[in-house]
């Protein structure tokens, strides 16, 4: 009930009762709630009165392991409120965190709507980090067959491929879910904000 907006950052989406009790507070569908603790969605925005429903794969690198982190994301859009539901704990929203506490950049400024964008926008940032990780893998892999092959170079080449086929069911999808919510038509969403969905498609 203030000017401002509301971030709820959910972390682990197995508790239903918890889910459900969010869900009943604010009015949420039966049908949204079920998308939200079935992971393995796809891509996907859906309108309703009050709310947008956006469905994600959000993609993390684990340095430790060299492995790409696949984990589903949901996001409640309301006038001055964003619900933002993961399955578990860690992110990539650390940049957005560190500007709403330094009140630095848009984000403070705008509406929820500019929020769900700087989340999303940021997912796809990350992307392109994880494309480069992928890139170096490569290479490291390359100079191995060249020069120091071993009786491993299958394993780690399958190892490889499935990362790779991982992002290009991620990113695919992704890009036309983006084609789309530049088209919203809610009243949710500002012409403004629309503007910069549009960027990060293009």
């Amino acid at each position: 009930e203030t000017k401002t907006v509301t971030w709820l950052n959910i972390n682990g989406i197995h508790r239903e009762d918890i889910i459900e009790s969010i869900g009943n507070y604010f009015n949420i569908h039966p049908l949204v709630m079920e998308d939200i603790m079935n992971v393995g969605q796809r891509p996907k925005i859906e309108y309703y009165d009050d709310y947008v429903f956006i469905v994600l794969r959000m993609l993390s690198y684990d340095d430790n392991k060299s492995d790409v982190i696949d984990e589903q994301l949901s996001l409640i859009i309301m006038k001055g409120l964003v619900i933002s539901l993961q399955e578990r704990e860690g992110d990539v929203f650390d940049p957005i965190r560190n500007r709403i506490r330094t009140a630095s950049g848009r984000v403070r400024k705008m509406g929820s709507d500019y929020l769900a964008y700087a989340l999303i926008d940021i997912i796809v940032d990350n992307y392109f980090v994880i494309l480069e990780k992928l890139a170096e893998e490569t290479e490291l892999l390359e100079n191995d067959l060249i020069y120091n092959p071993g009786p491993d170079m299958m394993r780690k080449i399958n190892v490889l491929k499935r990362k790779l086929i991982l992002m290009r069911k991620t990113i695919w999808p992704f890009r036309e879910f983006l084609s789309t919510i530049g088209r919203v038509d809610s009243p949710i969403f500002t012409e403004t904000t629309l503007l910069y969905f549009r960027d990060v498609y293009d």
